[in-house]
């Protein structure tokens, strides 16, 4: 709950800081020059296709992992399988299975997503961006960690003139 509070506090002061918040009591309104992908911590995507109850085979089970008695005595685990395509979905996520449920249904659509799209789906396209940021983030890094290195060796080269005035002819 505080992270959720924290990153809701975070994205009020960035728009803040960007002047691009309308002192509206909602933060539905998104601003133009921020990604679409990503709101207060959220993915949102747009363009996922809808999942008809009549498609899904839903069974519950048990979990598995640590967790002891909550995980080993109930059926917490929800399963989907999309018959028409024959993808299969297990979440145990939380503790609730409401939560689970919803969860594994937003999976579910994800991985249709991808399924039906291909290389075209909003996953797949976001994924390939995060990846490239974090290749130019690294890029950047090790440019700056060679210009550090540079500086250093040229200090050590080239040690400065003293002030005393000795040299001096």
């Amino acid at each position: 709950m505080a992270s959720r509070v924290l990153r809701l506090y975070q994205c009020v002061r960035e728009m803040a800081r960007l002047g691009r918040f309308s002192g509206q009591s909602s933060l539905c309104n998104i601003p133009s020059g921020w990604p679409q992908s990503h709101v207060a911590g959220k993915k949102i995507y747009f363009n996922l296709p809808e999942v008809k109850e009549e498609d899904l085979e839903e069974q519950f089970v048990r979990g598995s992992g640590p967790g002891g008695q909550a995980t080993n005595k109930t059926s917490n685990c929800a399963v989907l399988k999309h018959v028409p395509t024959g993808i299969v979905v297990k979440c145990h996520q939380t503790r609730s299975l409401e939560q689970n449920r919803k969860r594994a249904r937003e999976i579910l659509r994800l991985r249709l997503d991808v399924f039906l799209r291909g290389q075209e789906s909003e996953v797949l396209q976001n994924r390939n961006d995060a990846v490239l940021r974090k290749q130019e983030k690294r890029r950047r890094a090790n440019e700056n960690l060679e210009r550090k290195r540079i500086f250093k060796q040229s200090l050590l080269e080239d040690p400065a003139p003293t002030g005393d005035g000795k040299n001096q002819g």
